[in-house]
């Protein structure tokens, strides 16, 4: 029986059949490297900026340390609103947030010379505990370079072409990573320490890209679906929430994006693009009682005895056609289950609930989006933010490791080359194998626009350029 499996394998392994197999392998490689020159430092900056949010988010507050209040009766949260308004020249108080629990001190959002506070009092005396502007606390930092670099747009769309291109690391890995050359499955799963320097370096990356290959895809997937090309104008627009489900309720020209705040998305994914309903008719159902008057007071006790506990968020009105909306979701780190985002508007004249959306309301895409967004931030518990961490922690070191082989593996008496692994020769099917890689990138577009630019650059200019055939031949 031995010597019969012998033949048969060596037919599967003939020279021409690992010659074919290794061109294979090096114009996968190629891919490999040239994408991961440009998504390594994104990655590192999503996974140290992703840690830093995640800190900030579940362990702290996304506005720092949590401030006790006083012992005492709690003023009305009227009086607590006009006194941080009074706090800064010229201000509005765009948004009131529960505590999360219920010895610690109030919250409001008050927008003041262009900027927007948060502004910390004692729902007691109303002396003011802490004012900082959104965007210089941590969390909204670590946000703001997480989600556009600083520089808006630019930075969302620069994001969204590396998200793209880690997507094609994660095929042209798994492939290099198959077992070959009579190997099994089972040294690919587990790091041979047996090696040379250069070689322990790639038995880490290898197996760690592996386990961590489809998380990786996931993050990238969910991230994506914030990105302002794929995500606002493909994937999140066919998800939106329908407006026309809200019965005869006046629309306003504004959108639930509109009560984000900066490059935080305050709005659930599924509501973002979809039309605020507007105050001033007859519209609506039972909220307030008749003769209540429609104001913060009331609007939150409202909000408490439909079964608003613990932190939730009441937007106040914009203009004389805004409505108060109530909202819990785990985009902004009010609750731990995603299943419990619910979000209610009232008109701000008759106290009638206008529109309300729960999770059992969104589409499947905003369902997952919601979930996902969920574990995206850690917001599940200890083990989700110990999963998230070692998941971090892995990506830094695999681009780490990356940059490590690729200085071991350099060419020291050719400094200005990058030394990218070799295009095969007389590659068979190599346009096909083209053409899927970009059909696969082509479904995300910028990512497509990218990989179509680079290669008529490499045509046109590398391959007719001495000096830049040498760097990127």
């Amino acid at each position: 029986m031995k010597q019969n499996a012998s033949p048969a394998r060596e037919t599967t392994t003939d020279p021409e059949s690992r010659n074919l197999s290794r061109k294979f392998y090096n114009a996968a490689w190629r891919w490999h490297f040239y994408a991961g020159l440009y998504v390594v430092p994104f990655l590192l900056m999503l996974a140290t900026t992703g840690l830093l949010m995640m800190y900030f988010n579940v362990i702290e507050t996304r506005f720092g340390d949590r401030i006790l209040a006083s012992d005492g009766t709690r003023q009305s949260l009227e009086t607590q609103a006009q006194a941080a308004r009074a706090s800064l020249p010229d201000a509005t108080v765009s948004q009131y947030i529960a505590p999360i629990e219920d010895d610690l001190a109030t919250m409001f959002l008050v927008d003041s010379g262009g900027k927007q506070h948060v502004v910390t009092l004692d729902p007691v005396t109303t002396e003011i505990r802490k004012t900082i502007v959104t965007d210089d606390s941590w969390f909204y930092w670590a946000s703001d370079i997480h989600g556009e670099l600083l520089i808006g747009d630019l930075g969302d769309r620069l994001i969204e072409i590396a998200a793209g291109l880690a997507i094609i690391l994660i095929v042209t890995g798994l492939y290099m990573w198959w077992p070959r050359d009579g190997k099994g499955l089972r040294s690919v799963l587990w790091p041979d320490f047996r090696t040379t320097r250069r070689t322990f370096w790639k038995e880490l990356h290898v197996t760690s890209g592996f386990y961590i290959s489809v998380i990786l895809f996931f993050f990238l997937i969910t991230g994506l679906s914030w990105a302002g090309i794929w995500g606002g104008q493909f994937v999140q627009a066919w998800s939106t929430f329908p407006a026309e489900k809200w019965d005869n309720v006046p629309l306003s020209d504004d959108i639930h994006a509109d009560m984000n705040h900066g490059a935080l998305h305050d709005a659930p994914w599924g509501l973002e693009q979809t039309p605020m309903p507007a105050s001033g008719s007859d519209a609506g159902a039972l909220g307030l009682a008749d003769g209540t008057p429609v104001n913060l007071d009331t609007i939150t006790a409202f909000a408490h005895s439909i079964g608003f506990n613990g932190q939730f968020r009441v937007n106040l009105p914009r203009g004389e056609n805004g409505v108060y909306t109530l909202s819990a979701d785990t985009m902004s780190g009010d609750s731990v289950m995603p299943t419990g985002d619910h979000t209610i508007h009232i008109d701000q004249y008759s106290g009638k609930v206008l529109a309300e959306v729960g999770f059992a309301d969104y589409s499947l895409g905003a369902k997952s989006m919601a979930v996902g967004t969920a574990l995206h931030q850690g917001d599940l518990g200890w083990w989700n933010v110990i999963a998230n961490t070692l998941f971090c922690l892995t990506v830094i070191f695999l681009c780490i490791s990356g940059i490590v082989m690729w200085w071991l593996r350099r060419p020291s008496n050719s400094p200005i080359s990058l030394s990218p692994p070799p295009m095969p020769k007389n590659l068979p099917l190599w346009k096909g194998a083209v053409f899927v890689m970009l059909a696969l990138s082509l479904a995300f577009p910028l990512t497509g626009i990218t990989l179509v630019t680079v290669l008529a650059i490499d045509v046109l200019i590398v391959s007719n350029v001495p000096v830049l055939k040498r760097a990127f031949g």
